[in-house]
């Protein structure tokens, strides 16, 4: 049996997990319904947000059976998005030039397309990657 490449990892989650409130951890595992709720509702009132330190390894391990390893890392592009993603600078990193300037003049087109990233982020690494999710 082979293991399961390592395209998230769990430092990265657990540091996400302290913006959980606001869903970034859920949105870097691909769990993109649930992170839109913990982005309105402050993690569940930060119950959820709790609960959560205790489920990101399993979190770790289906992102990992679902992304493709590639030239493009998971970790730097969340990283990127999470703490400068108004300014594109996650969409530069993925090579999409004309996206990351338009997000650095538009403040990340209002805040509205840093949303609809954490939503897409991980199905635009795997498509720079060669995958087909």
């Amino acid at each position: 049996m082979t293991a399961n490449p390592d395209t998230h990892s769990k430092t990265i989650g657990y540091l996400l997990w302290i913006f959980g409130f606001m869903g970034a951890h859920r949105f870097y595992y691909g769990r993109q319904l649930t992170g839109t709720l913990w982005f309105f509702t402050l993690g569940l009132l930060f119950v959820g947000w709790i609960i959560d330190l205790f489920l990101i390894p399993g979190m770790d391990r289906d992102a990992d059976r679902r992304y493709v390893v590639g030239p493009k890392s998971y970790n730097v592009s969340w990283v990127l998005l999470t703490f400068l993603g108004i300014f594109g600078i996650h969409r530069f990193y993925l090579g999409k030039w004309l996206t990351g300037l338009l997000w650095l003049l538009t403040g990340g087109l209002l805040l509205l397309g840093v949303l609809y990233d954490y939503w897409t982020l991980n199905g635009q690494v795997d498509e720079v990657n060669g995958g087909a999710s």
